[in-house]
């Protein structure tokens, strides 16, 4: 499934809804929350929200449940440009379904005022378990994208992001508490038409490279030695029109969803035939894939 917030141009609002291969569209709603919010990260059935109005706010929800816990402030001072605040560069969830427990992921750069990032990344995580965050600090210089952002993987323990440049993925080992770079498969290539995006198949990590006539698709076959197999090559001849404005969100063994500007459509494997899902009747002010996310329903708790 995916989530995907629709921004109204005419009435400065905006709506969810979910958008799913075989129940189709239905109408999502995150008001139980009693707070705006701004989905930032899912994993499990569970998304992670800040609050638009309240920086440095963060609620943990299932919304198949609708049950949620706010989560306590990650410092006692105020949101200021030293610490990842409400806007912090990037933003995990992990739920680890054997132990019930989850995480949240909190990472920025460290920067004084009126002065660029040093390189000093501050990461905070939160614990389910003990109800605290920790912190530790390292160095990265690295850059990240919008979908960077937005597609973060958990598997293996760990969080995973790729980066600006696409040149490795970032992931954080949640037990040891420690940044690991993993190499992308050989044959893939970024830029000069084409683009890299992780998601992950069947608790995987999964790339797809998307370029002017296919769709590539890798998955991880073993995560220690980092050796990565291309599981489907997919032609992109009969949507040629949308190719440069369509972004993969989400797959399975049977499907693949993705997100346009206006429409999210549904690649079916098996018959390698595309469907339109949805399409966007009115002037929305942001495209679909700036804030779609990939999303299962679970009774996984979150208090």
């Amino acid at each position: 499934m995916v989530l995907v917030e629709i921004s109204d141009s005419a009435e400065s609002k905006s709506s969810m809804i979910c958008v799913d291969n075989l129940r189709g569209v239905s109408e999502f709603s995150l008001d139980f929350l009693k707070d705006r919010v701004k989905v930032r990260a899912s994993c499990h059935g569970l998304l992670c929200c800040s609050s638009i109005p309240d920086k440095g706010v963060y609620y943990v929800c299932n919304p198949m449940t609708r049950e949620f816990k706010l989560l306590p402030k990650s410092r006692e001072r105020p949101v200021t440009r030293f610490y990842p605040d409400g806007e912090a560069t990037l933003v995990g969830l992990a739920c680890d379904l054997s132990r019930n427990k989850f995480n949240v992921v909190l990472a920025g750069h460290h920067r004084t005022f009126g002065h660029r990032p040093d390189g000093t990344f501050i990461c905070l995580i939160f614990d389910s378990d003990s109800n605290k965050w920790r912190k530790f600090v390292s160095f990265q210089d690295d850059n990240f994208t919008h979908m960077n952002k937005n597609q973060v993987v958990f598997v293996n323990g760990a969080l995973h992001w790729l980066t600006g440049s696409c040149s490795y993925i970032l992931a954080l080992d949640l037990d040891y508490e420690f940044w690991r770079k993993i190499s992308l498969p050989d044959e893939v290539s970024y830029g000069t038409g084409n683009r890299v995006y992780l998601l992950e198949f069947g608790g995987s990590l999964s790339l797809i490279q998307i370029s002017d006539a296919w769709m590539k698709i890798w998955v991880m076959k073993d995560y220690e030695r980092e050796l990565w197999h291309m599981v489907d090559r997919v032609s992109l001849r009969c949507i040629r029109g949308l190719v440069p404005g369509i972004f993969p969100i989400t797959q399975t063994g049977e499907y693949v969803l993705l997100a346009s500007h206006k429409q999210v459509l549904v690649y079916h494997r098996r018959s390698r035939l595309w469907k339109e899902m949805y399409s966007v009747k009115n002037g929305a002010t942001l495209p679909l894939w700036f804030s779609a996310h990939a999303f299962r329903s679970t009774i996984f708790p979150c208090d």
